[in-house]
């Protein structure tokens, strides 16, 4: 139904790069096309996403009774259409070359492994790729095996550390306790975290199958001791598309302290906004943006001089906190929980719902915390480096590994009606 969006996209952005490159020796029209195509890409993705919230907000504080149907959220319009502005950013600052041929761009826009729901893909990375990429049994070997890992993290994991999430936040006040609500924050947690790194290792998968190598996507978050470094392992295609098209366009951090805090309260309104229209979501953006300001003003030389347990604590609380905002339906329901998990109201610390959940996904939990660690790739790069006879023998039966992955995973899919997908929405 709204294929037609994504043709629309990819065709103007294809004019707007010709347009660029044609004026490539005029500076101030290239400046004023790009400025254009900023402009274009910006409503294009508000109309869509965000008519609704504003109209709400609109008649809620003036009182008024703006009536527009709910305009439905096009599948991944958010990760293509920032695809889109890299190509015409990239080609405006000469990082990649225009494209003259339209359909190597509609392949860069609508690549279908990552369309969806991301990773987003710069146009600078596969640039040369579109035309000139390398195939052989071994990339689709690997590719294959990503895809796997990817496919598991999303349907063993994700969604059975989701399903308890699912099922804690459905209690009622009264059934709730201070560790069950933890207990659903931690496993939505965990449930997000493999939900989203599992569909870009599925997508990277797929991308080398093709003879495309994307970039790496996500790098163990949680082993993180700081807000900042969380972000840097965190989505990181995200994470750098604002970086270098938002904050350091801005100044970055090579003006005053004030104009640098400015920037980056500016790039986290806008991380919040992209994930959703929402106010939970906004919240949800500036709560990270004002850790990261801490840090950068005097908490990362704590965090620096403390054991590092400590700082790994600290980083642990607050993004558990944070993925409590992004999980809730509104403000105020994400504030009524956190409210329960720092003991605010008559809830007592422990009742029965906790232990029955512990009981029944204890198994899922564990294996989701060691995984959302690199003990199993440190592991192995210690057996490669100690005992070369154990690491032949592995690699001899990995195929089996996959294959029975694999099996699991699908027999797991066909018979679980619980499959959601959270990055899916954006």
């Amino acid at each position: 139904m709204y294929l037609p969006l994504l043709i629309i996209s990819i065709i103007i952005n294809y004019i707007f790069g010709i347009q660029i490159e044609k004026y490539k020796d005029n500076n101030k029209k290239r400046k004023n096309i790009l400025i254009i195509s900023i402009i274009f890409n910006v409503l294009f993705l508000g109309v869509f996403k965000y008519t609704n919230f504003i109209t709400d907000n609109i008649n809620i504080i003036f009182k008024t009774s703006i009536n527009i149907p709910i305009i439905p959220l096009p599948i991944g319009i958010s990760f293509y259409t920032f695809q889109a502005m890299s190509y015409v950013i990239d080609v405006y600052r000469n990082d990649g070359k225009v494209q003259k041929n339209i359909f190597n761009l509609a392949l860069y826009i609508s690549m279908f492994p990552q369309l969806v729901a991301g990773p987003i893909v710069r146009y600078e990375t596969i640039d040369n790729q579109i035309t000139n990429r390398i195939h052989n049994i071994d990339k689709f070997n690997q590719g294959i095996e990503r895809l796997t890992i990817g496919l598991f993290k999303k349907v063993i994991i994700s969604n059975t550390v989701g399903e308890l999430s699912a099922l804690i936040y459905s209690l009622s006040n009264y059934q709730m306790s201070i560790s069950v609500a933890w207990l659903g924050a931690i496993a939505y947690t965990l449930q997000v975290y493999f939900d989203f790194s599992g569909y870009s290792d599925m997508a990277i998968g797929l991308g080398k199958m093709l003879g495309f190598e994307f970039l790496e996507n996500f790098n163990y978050p949680y082993i993180s001791k700081s807000v900042s470094e969380f972000w840097r392992r965190w989505h990181i295609s995200l994470g750098s598309w604002f970086r270098d098209y938002i904050y350091i366009p801005l100044g970055g951090n090579r003006v005053s302290n004030i104009k640098t805090y400015r920037n980056l309260t500016i790039v986290w309104l806008i991380t919040g906004i992209w994930h959703g229209a929402s106010w939970n979501f906004v919240a949800w953006g500036l709560y990270f943006g004002i850790f990261i300001m801490l840090e950068r003003a005097f908490l990362q030389n704590i965090l620096n001089k403390i054991p590092k347990v400590f700082s790994h604590i600290y980083l642990l609380i607050v993004a558990i906190f944070g993925w409590v905002l992004f999980s809730k339906p509104d403000l105020k329901s994400a504030i009524d929980y956190m409210k329960i998990m720092i003991g605010v109201g008559e809830y007592p610390f422990i009742n029965g719902y906790t232990t029955f959940y512990l009981s029944q996904y204890w198994l899922s939990l564990t294996m989701a915390i060691i995984l959302s660690t690199p003990i199993i790739k440190r592991t192995k790069q210690l057996i490669k480096k100690s005992n070369k006879k154990i690491m032949t023998a592995i690699e001899i039966i990995k195929p089996l590994i996959y294959f029975i992955l694999f099996f699991i995973t699908t027999v797991y899919l066909v018979n679980s009606t619980f499959n959601p997908f959270i990055y899916f929405n954006f």
